[in-house]
């Protein structure tokens, strides 16, 4: 069940999602052995040395996590973590949720029906038609809209349902505009939609930021659909989450001479829904039963944590000996080191915060040798 973290927790929390070398499912997996932020904070040091770090990791301090929950104050931001009440609740199934967003505006938009409707930037004048086309009638049906306000597409889907209900992903700070020529439709948001943001207030958009936006905006919603995407679309990646995250994925098929189509129409030769209307969305829909996703589902990090597991030497040193640059399956990790799932779960997590493990898509594992200056 949701529930209501104490001001402490809260803060501990934002402080070890800002530490360094620790991501989302590096969050999880210390929540869960430790059981609380507070006990993680504390562990941080030794697991990383363990790991094979020599230099002391950073951990963000509690002014750092004040600082960062002051501004986000003065912007008008609330922090939703993980496991409130007030968090988005499909979001919080993703496999790992974001253990804290930024989000301003219209919050009980991220408690309704969404669907995700992204594309091409630079989208033709028929791509944008269709784009606003389906979120106004699918707005008026009851879904609220989720994209990335990006140029393009994007853009088109937030424009048209400004009043009926839109949520724009932000890849920087809850409070940067990025692209600029989007500020006043930034601003209509504002005030009319939701902003959300995963980053801290201030931090401008770099390129590894926009798959994590990408993951949320799958993760906000039912279902993506893809308005001209090409073949190596940041919609893909979207829709590539979707598909992780059992999210619907939908396509409005293109023409084969138009570059902008070839990405949507070989999803749709992989098995996306092929779409030409909201009429379809709705249909297809109707036939896929949403996530049973109910309030009385476990949230994350709601079960008691079980002992900390400090593994072995010789365990450490087996499964360093499995790990190399080319990426592996955890579960088939798990299978060739013949280790108990718990003991490699803890050894990767100390490899992690060590700076010295590659996480890919698919639960995919691989190990990053440092040079003796980046961990001495």
């Amino acid at each position: 069940m949701p529930t209501t973290l104490s001001h402490q927790e809260r803060l501990d929390r934002l402080r070890l999602i800002r530490s360094e070398n620790v991501g989302p499912v590096t969050f999880r997996d210390l929540l869960e052995q430790f059981g609380s932020a507070g006990d993680a904070l504390v562990a941080l040091p030794d697991l990383a040395k363990r790991g094979g770090r020599k230099r002391v990791i950073k951990i963000a301090s509690a002014t750092q996590a004040k600082q960062e929950m002051n501004a986000a104050h003065k912007l008008g931001a609330h922090l939703l973590f993980v496991g409130e009440r007030a968090y988005p609740p499909l979001l919080s199934q993703a496999d790992p949720p974001p253990p804290v967003i930024a989000a301003i505006g219209a919050l009980h938009l991220l408690e309704q029906p969404s669907l995700a409707i992204v594309g091409s930037r630079s989208a033709s004048a028929a791509g944008l038609r269709m784009a606003a086309d389906l979120s106004r009638d699918l707005g008026e049906a009851g879904y609220v809209i989720t994209s990335g306000l990006a140029r393009g597409i994007d853009a088109a889907a937030h424009k048209a349902t400004l009043t009926t209900g839109t949520i724009a992903v932000i890849a920087g700070g809850i409070d940067i505009v990025y692209p600029q020529e989007n500020l006043g439709l930034y601003e209509q948001i504002k005030e009319q939609g939701v902003l959300v943001s995963e980053m801290p207030p201030g931090t401008r958009p770099q390129g590894r930021h926009f798959p994590r936006r990408n993951r949320i905006i799958a993760g906000l919603s039912r279902g993506v659909i893809v308005v001209e995407a090409a073949l190596r679309s940041g919609s893909l990646i979207t829709a590539r989450f979707a598909l992780e995250q059992n999210r619907e994925v939908m396509v409005v098929p293109g023409s084969p001479l138009d570059p902008r189509a070839k990405g949507g129409n070989r999803l749709i030769k992989q098995g996306a829904a092929l779409v030409e209307s909201a009429e379809d969305v709705l249909q297809w829909l109707e036939q896929s039963p949403p996530p049973l996703f109910s309030e009385g589902d476990e949230m994350p990090y709601a079960s008691p944590p079980s002992p900390p597991h400090e593994p072995t030497k010789s365990e450490r040193e087996h499964l360093l000996s499995l790990l190399g640059p080319t990426p592996v399956e955890q579960d088939e990790l798990i299978r060739l080191s013949g280790l108990p799932a718990r003991t490699v779960i803890a050894l990767l997590l100390e490899i992690d915060l060590a700076g010295r493990l590659v996480r890919d898509n698919g639960q995919r594992i691989s190990l990053l040798e440092l040079e003796p200056e980046e961990i001495g």
